[in-house]
């Protein structure tokens, strides 16, 4: 399907005429049924004209085929089908090659669960005034975590210290997919060399970007707990991405990781 000519256009007093950019809104989906068509709603609450694109990983509760009807009824909605359950990594990576191939301006990101409040989107594409990765960031001053156990806090903080230490990546958020990115950027930042395919994926490609020099800035955003379904959280898949961020490291130390121009 091909994307449409939609627009989001950024008013600011003080910064003269906004420029007009193409937004699209990526949305990754795994039984996800129940809260599709209400964070689709609230998304265009807060962006009437942007683009939204789920890429549902052949979800058995039917979130493929519901958002088969909401594109039908909705020019602006696109839909990816896959057959079977890849990851968030390599969803993410096709949006990401979907706004390439499509032409779009901005991608933003955000989990399909209400995890991320799509309240936030403006502020999120606002600092892309500035910048070329803006994060969503629970880690800067007015964000937080609702209601988040002990462990993954200390889990994430971990993981985040090490980013800023290892990776030289100068951000408090590494971790979450709350995230636009000017896609210019995109087509230099060498996507096909991530290797990561699970939660390690928001860290090494955001690696991938800083290489390729782009400004990154945070926004704060609360982020919520999932309004309906189930975690995907798995302890197997946090091990494996531990360890692809801390081979990722070794090779950033020894200069092993450059960037090059294509």
């Amino acid at each position: 399907m091909q994307a449409g000519k939609s627009i989001l256009r950024i008013h600011s007093a003080d910064e003269g005429p906004a420029p007009v950019e193409r937004l699209l809104i990526s949305l990754a989906t795994y039984d996800e049924r129940e809260n599709l068509a209400p964070l689709i709603a609230a998304i265009h609450e807060q962006a009437p004209h942007a683009d939204i694109l789920v890429i549902d990983d052949h979800s058995p509760d039917g979130t493929g085929e519901l958002a088969d009807r909401l594109a039908a009824a909705e020019p602006r909605i696109h839909v990816v089908h896959r057959a079977g359950k890849l990851g968030l990594g390599t969803a993410t990576l096709a949006a990401m090659r979907y706004a390439i191939d499509n032409d779009f301006d901005l991608l933003l990101n955000l989990d399909a669960d209400f995890s991320h409040p799509p309240r936030y989107i403006p502020a999120l594409v606002a600092g892309m005034r500035q910048h070329d990765v803006m994060i969503g960031s629970r880690y800067v001053p007015g964000g937080g975590a609702d209601n988040w156990p002990f462990s993954r806090r200390f889990i994430s903080r971990c993981v985040n210290l090490f980013v800023r230490l290892a990776l030289r990546i100068p951000v408090r958020d590494a971790s979450g997919a709350f995230r636009c990115y000017r896609v210019a950027k995109l087509r230099e930042a060498h996507l096909d060399r991530v290797r990561s395919r699970g939660y390690s994926f928001q860290q090494e490609v955001l690696f991938r970007c800083h290489l390729a020099g782009c400004r990154i800035g945070e926004t704060p955003i609360v982020f919520a707990n999932r309004k309906a379904g189930a975690s995907k959280v798995n302890l197997r898949e946090s091990v494996r991405s531990l360890s692809m961020l801390g081979w990722l490291g070794i090779k950033a130390t020894l200069g092993l990781e450059r960037y090059e121009a294509a």
